[in-house]
């Protein structure tokens, strides 16, 4: 079997010592290249390449942002449309190196890298394999023309989850970690005094008659498997359902006050399975596809990468997309 490793060496879990046993591990089961990504989109072309090359087994070491990039490129543009079909190019085995690596535990992997790796391994040795579905969103910014479709794992989200997404980023670049408690103590800062809480900004169209649709959301999370995250080992799950076996899945917050948001807070932390409220939250399972249009600039992240604002998103699933190793 002929291999290809892309290796994140800014992943937040793993160090150089770590990342060379996993290399001599997995090079003794598969003829590997190993390609250490250079900057932001690198994992995406590397990905594009080993398709083009017809290669059997592509290894992903990093976070969700960065196997993210490496699905995109190896599904490729041509594949990223809202009626897409099936794929045939090579297999993806996701090695978790991120802080959340909610893809990878949702396939069923170890957090810990040595032990998934040790996973994927016995996996090859006895031809696992499994295909799983993925969403994709088709973005038109604030400005501009609309955005090549990019393909998601995990989640996407507009409101104010993208905006603690983009707060999180600012304290990476100036050297902060990404702890679960910088992460929690920026979700209170970003709700409490810089998120708008009076003003709705999104509305969602859902399939059919427009019966269904919601207008005045506040935030639109989009799953694609569940949980939606991790805070250290907890997992957090507004929509415990979401599946790589089924559509997409949606949590709309319609109501921003305190009281609300502890009570959705504590919703997600249970993973209940309780369906929408009268006048503070929508949820929807196993949706084929949903739009969700922005009244004002409106922040959005997809598998935890902002991307910056958006005046629409297309989201669609596909229940065919992709081969990993699991």
């Amino acid at each position: 079997m002929r291999g290809l490793l892309i290796v994140n060496p800014h992943a937040t879990t793993t160090s150089p010592r770590v990342t060379d046993v996993l290399v001599h591990a997995l090079a003794d089961e598969v003829d590997l290249e190993i390609i250490r990504t250079e900057h932001r989109g690198h994992a995406a072309e590397i990905a594009r390449r080993a398709r083009a090359e017809q290669a059997d087994l592509v290894c992903v070491l990093g976070g969700d942002g960065t196997v993210n990039e490496t699905v995109n490129g190896l599904l490729g543009e041509g594949r990223a449309t809202l009626d897409s079909g099936g794929s045939d190019g090579p297999m993806l085995a996701i090695i978790p190196g991120g802080s959340a690596n909610v893809a990878a535990r949702a396939l069923g992997l170890p957090a810990d890298p040595v032990e998934a790796t040790g996973e994927i391994l016995q996996a090859l040795r006895e031809g696992r394999s499994r295909r799983i579905g993925l969403g994709i969103a088709r973005v038109t910014p604030w400005e501009g023309e609309p955005w090549q479709p990019r393909w998601f794992l995990a989640n996407a989200g507009l409101g104010l989850d993208a905006e603690i997404i983009a707060a999180m980023e600012e304290a990476r670049a100036e050297g902060h970690e990404a702890t679960p408690t910088r992460y929690l103590t920026t979700t209170i800062r970003q709700f409490l005094w810089r998120t708008n809480r009076r003003e709705p900004a999104l509305d969602v169209e859902l399939p059919g008659d427009g019966s269904d649709n919601v207008p005045g959301v506040f935030v639109a999370i989009v799953q694609n498997t569940s949980p939606w995250t991790y805070f250290g080992a907890l997992p957090i799950a507004p929509c415990p359902d979401a599946s790589f076996s089924t559509g997409l899945d949606l949590f709309a917050v319609r109501r921003m006050a305190l009281g609300t948001a502890l009570r959705l807070a504590r919703r997600m932390v249970a993973g209940s399975r309780a369906g929408s409220t009268t006048r503070s939250l929508t949820v929807a399972h196993d949706l084929p596809r949903l739009t969700v249009h922005a009244r004002r600039p409106t922040a959005l992240q997809i598998d935890g990468e902002g991307l910056g604002d958006v005046r629409r998103v297309d989201f669609a699933s596909d229940p065919d997309a992709l081969t990993v190793v699991a």
